[in-house]
């Protein structure tokens, strides 16, 4: 990290941060409460909202009620970031884009790509940026390793 990139680290550490509350929850390695899923509920804003990666929007009620009921529902589940960068900071907001891979849990291992707006200054006693938005999109796997097989087969 150099010191331009400094003033923007709070951003990626929340990301890296809230992925593995996510994950330790869906695994269901913390206990099913309230006190466990005020961590994850805390760090969205009251007028967040998330594009899925299957193209659905939900506000942040539906985001809470559809986590809260996966608890526990993915043993196993590895959820890995990388490739965050900030692509724009200004006037107490971060836009954050980074790659999610879901591998080891009940469905086959999925990547998706993410830009999620932050807001700087969490509100609520929360310490440290807070989701405003997320959107996802899916990467295909399958298209992927197919073509990197063919290449590998034809030398191209």
């Amino acid at each position: 990290m150099t010191a331009r990139d400094a003033p923007n680290a709070p951003a990626v550490a929340e990301v890296v941060r809230h992925h593995r509350v996510v994950e330790a929850w869906l695994r269901g390695d913390v206990p099913y409460g309230t006190a466990a899923f005020a961590e994850f509920a805390d760090a969205h804003a009251p007028h967040f909202t998330m594009v899925g990666p299957d193209g659905n929007t939900m506000d942040r009620a539906a985001v809470l009620r559809a986590v809260e009921a996966a608890h526990g529902s993915a043993p196993g589940l590895r959820i890995g970031i990388t490739d965050a960068a900030v692509v724009a900071a200004e006037h107490g907001t971060y836009v954050v884009t980074y790659r999610e891979v879901h591998d080891g849990g009940p469905e086959p291992a999925a990547a998706r790509r993410a830009t999620a707006v932050l807001e700087r200054d969490g509100g609520g006693g929360r310490r440290g940026p807070r989701w405003r938005y997320l959107h996802e999109t899916y990467e295909n796997l399958h298209e992927t390793y197919e073509n990197l097989h063919e290449t590998y087969e034809t030398g191209r």
